[in-house]
């Protein structure tokens, strides 16, 4: 029987969310997307948002819209392939607002950004859902699951709100893990993401009082910025706690983004090693999430990957002077967009199969 999912915010990620279900063959099978809620409610503009991304590329499938009440001025309601239909609905201010009791929803997939705390997404379960992800690093003692990570830490009885971190967390978590379970171990280490332009910066030059820096035009800078993604890391794996702090510049590309993850090993290694661990995993226990390339790539290369990061073995470096082994470089890539909604609608499966159980 199909989850019962509501989308909260139809922004990139809440779309692209959407188009994965789509992609994988879930929607109308496993997953049925009652509704989508947001500022807007005008089907047709949804139905034209999904249909042409420009960087993620068209829709694979036929959109169509109708009314659910004669009377409406527009038409309120997504068909997708002609028979899975989703109503869209007005954005509230406050979750516990929304008509999640009535639709009978199961999951909310809170990608609204706003709600990121324990408190405003129980507003949610208040409404009458029973469990919600949220699709950014949460606030608070919300539990962060990373698939192919910590997955398995799910706790169906506890865990109702549960976060899904950030793209960057995504991406860096699965070679931290690697390093860690196949005993190279980190002692510490320095993260840098060059990371794609995203939504919250400006086309041109505007005002930003708590960041002068992240209002100057996104598209034709290179601008340094915070981010809290390595810090995240031991959230999902206690092991480096404290360990791993990092910063981020954003970008001129529209979507495609590399970490650059700096650390001192725990014991002595090689590139030779670390290369075949990596190499190991993304074939084994992290096949689908991590991925492994020897060619060289680029950014645009990478755009519509769904792996939450793919390993560049080219970029690998070491600095280790006489007698040292465990000073190195490690470079992967992930598509911000795509690899991150694909990892949130995995984990919505996971957490619907756990909860069967």
């Amino acid at each position: 029987m199909a989850v019962k999912v509501a989308i909260n915010g139809f922004g990139r990620i809440g779309r692209l969310v959407f188009r994965a279900m789509v992609d994988q063959g879930l929607l109308g099978k496993e997953i049925d997307v009652v509704a989508v809620a947001d500022v807007a409610t005008d089907a047709d503009y949804f139905a034209y948002q999904l249909k042409w991304d420009s960087t993620q590329g068209p829709f694979k499938g036929e959109l169509a819209t109708e009314k659910s009440s004669p009377g409406l001025a527009e038409e309120d309601t997504l068909i997708v392939n002609g028979q899975y239909k989703t109503k869209c609905i007005a954005a509230e201010r406050e979750p516990k607002d929304l008509p999640w009791k009535e639709l009978g929803v199961d999951y909310v997939i809170e990608c609204t950004g706003l709600f990121t705390s324990l408190e405003a997404a129980e507003g949610h379960i208040q409404a009458g859902a029973k469990k919600v992800i949220i699709s950014a690093p949460a606030k608070g003692n919300v539990k962060t699951l990373l698939m192919g990570v910590n997955n398995e830490q799910y706790d169906p009885a506890v865990n109702h709100v549960v976060s899904n971190a950030s793209c960057t967390t995504n991406g860096l978590a699965p070679i931290v893990h690697v390093l860690l379970k196949e005993g190279i171990g980190l002692e510490k280490g320095l993260m840098t993401t060059c990371h794609a332009y995203t939504a919250t910066q400006k086309i041109v030059d505007g005002p930003s009082k708590k960041d002068w820096r992240g209002g100057r035009a996104g598209a034709i800078n290179i601008i340094p910025s915070s981010t809290g993604a390595a810090k995240a890391v031991g959230k999902v794996l206690p092991e480096v706690d404290g360990k791993l702090t990092g910063m981020s510049f954003r970008v001129p590309v529209a979507t495609g983004s590399i970490i650059d993850l700096t650390f001192t090993s725990g014991r002595d290694t090689s590139i030779e090693e670390i290369d075949s661990l990596l190499k190991k995993a993304s074939e084994t226990y992290l096949k689908d999430i991590l991925g492994y390339s020897d060619e060289p790539l680029v950014s645009t290369d990478i755009i519509h990957d769904s792996r939450s990061s793919i390993y560049d073995s080219t970029a690998t470096l070491e600095n280790n002077l006489k007698d040292e082994k465990r000073f190195f470089k490690v470079v992967t890539w992930y598509d911000n967009e795509w690899g991150y909604s694909s990892r949130t609608v995995d984990l919505l499966m996971y957490m619907a199969k756990r909860d069967r159980a």
